[in-house]
């Protein structure tokens, strides 16, 4: 088959596809054809689309479960406006959790609470478990058999990776809301509620995983309340000192005059 028709059966093929196709499947596409592209000359094709799309407005982009093509991410803002819902939003908390678990899988959700110095929500594992981010790998061989954790397929393509190697590297990490630029964080802390089909919604989730937060700021409010009683009590017994050396001086001079009567007497 000649690599221009590959070319476009296969542009015409993503672009139809709802999902990510593999090398695998594409070539599974010519079975009923006579002249059927080797899995060779479709690598080929894809990898010569790839130069084509980069002077246009979208990509062919390969991700963890395939081929896809997707527009470019300088032009996310003006396709963005085409739809009215909003991106996304996210806490801190929840990024902070998937990105130790990114990085550090297989991972227990003590070891991250280990790591973030807070509990972890389970309101931030369910999220993430729903949204197919992060799965279940098995459970540690120590007491309690705590679960590990680690990432999935989509969320390598959610990110448009194609391995965990391509993860930038701590170093590079300077701000958490450069990771992506739809994960808005919002801090906001309210209770969840549920949409119609008993799902929990984006908006809801993003404002309860806050409540480690609002903990934390009770316990540094108690903390500071514990600290000031017990400079209260300092200076309470700073004024009892105080006391005793004014008592004792109204001692001595209750001596000082009885003796000056006595010699007056003589």
């Amino acid at each position: 088959m000649e690599i221009a028709k590959l070319k476009n059966i296969l542009e015409a093929v993503l672009l139809g596809a709802d999902r990510t196709l593999t090398v695998v499947q594409m070539e599974a596409l010519f079975e009923l054809d006579e002249e059927r592209p080797t899995r060779d000359e479709i690598r080929k094709a894809l990898h010569e689309m790839a130069d084509d799309y980069e002077t246009r407005g979208y990509e062919l982009k390969q991700v963890a479960s395939g081929f896809r093509l997707q527009v470019k991410q300088e032009y996310a803002t003006w396709v963005g406006r085409l739809w009215e819902e909003k991106p996304a939003r996210y806490t801190r908390a929840l990024l902070e959790t998937m990105s130790l678990i990114a990085y550090r899988q297989p991972i227990t959700r003590g070891e991250i609470e280990e790591v973030r110095g807070v509990s972890v929500s389970s309101n931030i594992i369910k999220t993430l478990m729903e949204r197919d981010w992060i799965k279940v790998l098995g459970h540690k061989d120590v007491p309690g058999k705590p679960t590990l954790y680690g990432t999935t397929k989509e969320f390598l393509d959610y990110f448009n990776l194609k391995t965990l190697d391509e993860l930038p590297t701590l170093a590079e990490i300077k701000d958490l809301d450069n990771i992506h630029p739809e994960l808005e964080l919002d801090d906001d802390t309210a209770k969840p509620d549920e949409s119609e089909n008993g799902e929990v919604s984006d908006s809801s989730v993003d404002e309860t995983l806050n409540e480690t937060e609002s903990e934390d700021a009770l316990t540094e409010e108690t903390v500071l309340s514990e600290d000031a009683n017990e400079e209260s009590s300092d200076e309470l017994y700073e004024t009892e000192d105080v006391a005793d050396e004014i008592v004792a001086e109204d001692d001595e001079n209750d001596q000082l005059e009885e003796t000056k009567k006595q010699v007056s007497n003589v």
